[in-house]
């Protein structure tokens, strides 16, 4: 596949955003998943959600990508269960309204804002929801006559936990991909604490810029990549999800192209080659997917033979025993309680090969000899049905 990837050539914007990027992850230590991911969702021109506690970057993260985009406004907003649509869209223009006219004042509100991020999103209440639905899938904002086309990059919403409520998953599903923030590994503290010093102590140090009608550019220019050589395993692959019980729906499967064409743009590349497939770890819906979208895409990917993968396709969290044996052990139960569907049959199978492809990289022989042996007697009995 190599000679299907063809290099642009001195794209200064795409330069530009590479090197706001690196500046990000400089800053923020072991945070590169969640940037480079911000910076293919937008290439992509869609929307990403962070899941994580407080205290874990994500608004640090979201706020210096925003300034690092020149002349670009940005709206940040913390939501409650009382906020109000004036909050967010702006309130009526009070002039107008004597003169009968219904029309909103949006300066400095969100439907004037290039960067946008809604924290808390999960306790938008049903006063903004269909507005906020709106704006996020078809990037426009309507409030009685008014008809408003959103000049947004992108949208991102962050929150501690998932949704229960059925129209707030709706909420989740206007947003393509999904991240998981926590804190980073305790071996990289010192580093962090460094950073961290030195992001305080910034005083005005100048950032790397790209400029919004750039990125716009890009935008356009990522609608254009070759989708050509991964078309059948991009069909395939979302075949297996959807028969593993992950839901990939037709509109999902559309605009998840967006984010494969992205990665390749964000490489250099006008077509897409079979690693660009990594994007899918991340359209989860539940944090049990996580894993099983991982097991399911790397085995995909892994047959990739370029030079010119994006850099996060194949990067592998290094595996720790423990957690690998409990999740050994919260499978024996969950395939012992019994009365699964076929599709939960095959998940719990799925996530088990997943367990068994990390075991691989453990460095302990004992740790990993033991481990073996508990995975294959599951197994066992998992034949047995």
């Amino acid at each position: 596949m190599e000679n299907q990837a063809t290099t642009v050539i001195n794209n200064s914007s795409i330069q530009a955003l590479q090197s706001v990027l690196r500046y990000l992850k400089n800053t923020f230590v072991g945070k590169d998943e969640i940037i480079d991911l911000l910076g293919i969702s937008l290439l992509a021109k869609e929307n990403t959600f962070l899941l994580g506690p407080p205290g874990t970057a994500k608004s640090a993260i979201v706020r210096l990508l925003s300034e690092c985009i020149e002349g670009g406004n940005n709206f940040e907003y913390l939501l409650t269960r009382f906020t109000e649509p004036n909050e967010i869209f702006g309130p009526f223009d009070i002039r107008k309204l004597k003169e009968g006219e219904l029309v909103t004042n949006t300066s400095g509100m969100m439907p004037e804002a290039a960067m946008i991020f809604l924290d808390e999103i999960f306790n938008a209440n049903s006063a903004i929801l269909n507005s906020l639905l709106m704006a996020l899938n078809e990037k426009i904002f309507r409030r009685g006559k008014e008809t408003i086309q959103l000049p947004a990059l992108m949208f991102i919403g962050a929150s501690n936990l998932l949704p229960e409520d059925e129209a707030l998953a709706a909420l989740l599903d206007r947003f393509l991909l999904r991240v998981k923030c926590e804190n980073v590994d305790p071996d990289l503290l010192d580093q962090v604490l460094l950073a961290g010093w030195k992001l305080e102590q910034r005083n005005g140090t100048p950032t790397p810029k790209i400029n919004p009608d750039d990125i716009r550019s890009l935008q356009k220019q990522s609608r254009q990549v070759d989708l050509a050589a991964i078309r059948k395993p991009y069909i395939d692959l979302v075949r297996t999800l959807r028969n593993t019980g992950i839901k990939v729906s037709d509109r999902r499967a559309v605009k998840i192209q967006n984010l494969i064409a992205a990665s390749a743009l964000m490489c250099g590349r006008t077509s897409a080659i079979l690693s660009d497939l990594w994007v899918m770890k991340y359209i989860w819906d539940t944090e049990e997917q996580i894993e099983i979208l991982a097991g399911i895409i790397d085995q995909v990917i892994e047959k990739e033979e370029s030079t010119q993968a994006h850099p996060q396709a194949f990067f592998n969290k290094r595996p720790n025993a423990e957690e690998l044996m409990k999740e050994v052990q919260t499978l024996k139960n969950k395939w012992a309680a019994g009365n699964h569907s076929f599709a939960e049959q095959n998940q719990i199978k799925d996530k088990l090969r997943y367990v068994q492809t990390r075991c691989n990289w453990l460095q302990n022989r004992t740790h990993k000899t033991h481990l073996e042996k508990e995975i294959e007697s599951l197994w066992a009995v998992m034949l047995q049905y």
